[in-house]
């Protein structure tokens, strides 16, 4: 089996529904252009408010894929 390289990159993704929905909307974003995608860490979760209430939320990720051979 050889030995694998891969690259790291960051994605903010948002959501006014949930932090979850925020994660999924930034990885099947990339997904459309990345190949190989692994992994991904939660490194930053964010959100915004109005009149009192979230209304939006933000997470970073660090998304890893492997480059091809």
């Amino acid at each position: 089996m050889p030995d694998h390289v891969y690259k790291v990159i960051e994605l903010v993704g948002s959501s006014t529904t949930s932090s979850d929905d925020a994660i999924r909307n930034a990885i099947e974003r990339a997904s459309k252009t990345l190949k190989h995608i692994n992994w991904f860490q939660v490194v930053e979760t964010r959100g915004h408010i109005q009149d009192g209430k979230v209304a939006h939320f933000q997470v970073v990720l660090k998304v890893g894929f492997r480059l091809e051979d």
